[in-house]
């Protein structure tokens, strides 16, 4: 069923006017299987502008650009072939359009909701700090073929390395200036978040970052330096071994531990405090050594009745543990800062801690052994491994 002509004019005049600023399509039953809805913006692509059209899907969304023609034609043919209502909005008028039961399009006036335009930045609208124009390592990588569109197949991915730099970016451009910075990432498995970084910091916030990527794995660590070789990312490099033997060769600016098991991550924050990182980053997995201690002791105390379940120990021992490493941390003079951070598809493990360096209040101190002191006694626990690697056993 055709539109009524008139409704796409007042597409076409809007954007001509300049007092487009979105339209949105619904009440999806077409063919295409999950598609609900497609949003509509103007955004600005080396200067020129085009339509972006945001395809929402049950579980992802993908984000096409048309030229200003072509993404009216496209608005007219999904408008016949399956939604049955949009909306058009204009700094002068909402325009909604709706296919009734027997055919035939309404269309009808309403106030604006909104009189601003939006911006015309594509980085803004897309709302992402890695941009993948013209980037080798992304598909080598294969994130993105050779014209810049994210495969399928790597959109969480590509929202995880996002959502990544979008967190740290604040911390990142805060950074004390220095010639060069020392940027170690424990753990950085295939190294998809470790180029975004060294390119975040190198061609994006212009610092001068020399990054090395420590993964136990030799074939990676091969295929990443080969990668970084193709993208004449000359300060970028990786090297095989273990959070736990790497022992950096002077201070560092940026520790980085992304799901680092269990008292790897512990070493990683060790290696941070006692080497004077700037910035520390970790994404802790697994809690084992504290659950171990929890459920060799099993404590009477007033929350036994949740650690009797194994669910609830287990995310019992995940809070119990960063919680203490988070307090080490502000021990040593960190401000820290505990996050929602989702990797992927494939697991729970989604908390981030973020530690910048502060200065050390003596005062604080007392007080953080206090603290620990008393969760250790309340829950019966022994230790807690970065305690005993920074010492602190004796001292509280």
């Amino acid at each position: 069923m055709s539109v009524l002509p008139s409704f796409i004019t007042k597409l076409q005049l809007s954007i001509e006017n300049n007092d487009f600023i979105k339209l949105s399509l619904g009440n999806y039953k077409g063919q295409e299987a999950n598609l609900k809805n497609i949003y509509i913006k103007l955004v600005l692509l080396k200067r020129v502008p085009k339509l972006s059209f945001t395809f929402r899907y049950k579980t992802r969304d993908i984000t096409k650009n048309f030229e200003i023609d072509t993404g009216i034609a496209q608005v007219t043919e999904y408008l016949s072939t399956g939604f049955g209502a949009a909306t058009l909005f204009t700094t002068a008028e909402n325009l909604v359009a709706q296919l009734n039961k027997k055919g035939a399009w309404f269309v009808k006036s309403e106030k604006p909701t909104a009189t601003k335009l939006a911006g015309l930045s594509h980085d803004q609208v897309k709302e992402r700090k890695v941009v993948g124009v013209n980037k080798r390592y992304l598909q080598d990588l294969r994130l993105m073929d050779a014209n810049g569109q994210v495969y399928n197949a790597a959109q969480d991915k590509w929202k995880q390395i996002n959502h990544y730099i979008e967190l740290l970016s604040t911390a990142l451009q805060a950074i004390p200036a220095k010639e060069q910075l020392q940027v170690v990432d424990m753990g950085a498995g295939k190294g998809y978040l470790t180029f975004a970084l060294y390119d975040f910091l190198n061609n994006t916030l212009h610092k001068n970052a020399q990054v090395l990527g420590v993964e136990y794995r030799q074939d990676l660590v091969d295929l990443c330096n080969t990668i970084a070789e193709n993208a004449s990312f000359a300060n970028l490099g990786f090297v095989q071994g273990t959070i736990e033997d790497y022992k950096p060769a002077g201070d560092l600016d940026i520790l980085i531990a992304l799901h680092a098991c269990d008292t790897a991550t512990d070493d990683a924050l060790f290696k941070g405090i006692t080497h004077n990182a700037d910035l520390i980053v970790v994404a802790p997995c697994c809690h084992k050594q504290v659950r171990r201690e929890l459920e060799r002791i099993k404590a009477v105390n007033d929350l036994d009745f949740l650690t009797k379940h194994g669910i609830f120990m287990e995310r019992h021992a995940e809070m119990l543990t960063d919680g203490i490493r988070s307090l080490i941390l502000e021990y040593y003079g960190y401000q820290t800062k505990v996050m929602q951070f989702v990797s992927d598809a494939h697991t729970a493990k989604n908390v981030m801690i973020l530690a910048v360096k502060k200065q050390v209040d003596p005062v604080k101190q007392r007080e953080i052994l206090d603290k620990i002191k008393a969760v250790k006694a309340y829950y019966g626990i022994e230790y807690q491994h970065l305690e005993r690697l920074c010492g602190l056993g004796g001292l509280v």
